[in-house]
């Protein structure tokens, strides 16, 4: 053996690499691949909550949208009954269309389903062309209106100013903030939870 040392020398070099690789490199190469393992599941996680931050990004811009839509809506829909303001406006576009107005009765509310419906009766005189004018002038109003039950007729006593009389009602609308749930769909949910 004595002629052989280089046998020892390569019999140490595997003892030492079998060292190496078990007590070194097998234990940080396990280690190594948990750290691969574990950033793969950090970069999918990452993904995912970008994918929810851009989501959340469009959300939040939808609601910027939305709520300044829901202000416009609020001007034609306001949330409560505005009697003198109504009343106010309707005579100033009246006066302004150069007719009279009659008689203004508000009539009950009625109840639908995201809203109340606000009737008022309206007889006004004047002539046609300032009759037309107004109802020009009601249909840009800020606030919502219909008009139904439309009736037209002649006065008796007729002037240059007042030729006609006109009757009708006048529909406006008052959102309400909490919608009543239909009936249909009220039972619906109540047989689910039984």
């Amino acid at each position: 053996m004595k002629d052989w040392p280089w046998q020892r020398f390569a019999i140490l070099g595997v003892a030492l690499i079998a060292l190496f690789f078990f007590f070194f490199y097998k234990p940080k190469s396990a280690q190594l691949k948990s750290v691969r393992e574990e950033r793969v599941k950090v970069e999918e996680e990452v993904g995912r909550l970008h994918a929810k931050k851009v989501a959340l990004d469009k959300i939040e811009a939808e609601t910027v949208t939305l709520n300044k839509t829901l202000k416009e809506l609020e001007a034609v829909i306001p949330e409560k009954k505005e009697t003198s303001d109504i009343l106010s406006n309707l005579h100033q576009l009246a006066t302004n269309s150069r007719l009279n107005i009659d008689k203004f009765i508000p009539k009950g509310e009625i109840d639908k389903d995201y809203y109340y419906e606000w009737q008022l009766s309206i007889e006004i005189t004047g002539n046609f062309h300032n009759l037309a004018t107004f109802f020009d002038r009601l249909s840009r109003f800020h606030r919502l209106f219909t008009v139904d039950s439309f009736a037209i007729k002649a006065l008796p006593a007729q002037s240059e100013a007042s030729t006609i009389s006109a009757a009708f009602i006048a529909k406006t609308y008052i959102f309400r903030e909490e919608a009543v749930v239909p009936k249909e769909i009220k039972g619906k949910r109540e047989k689910k939870k039984i």
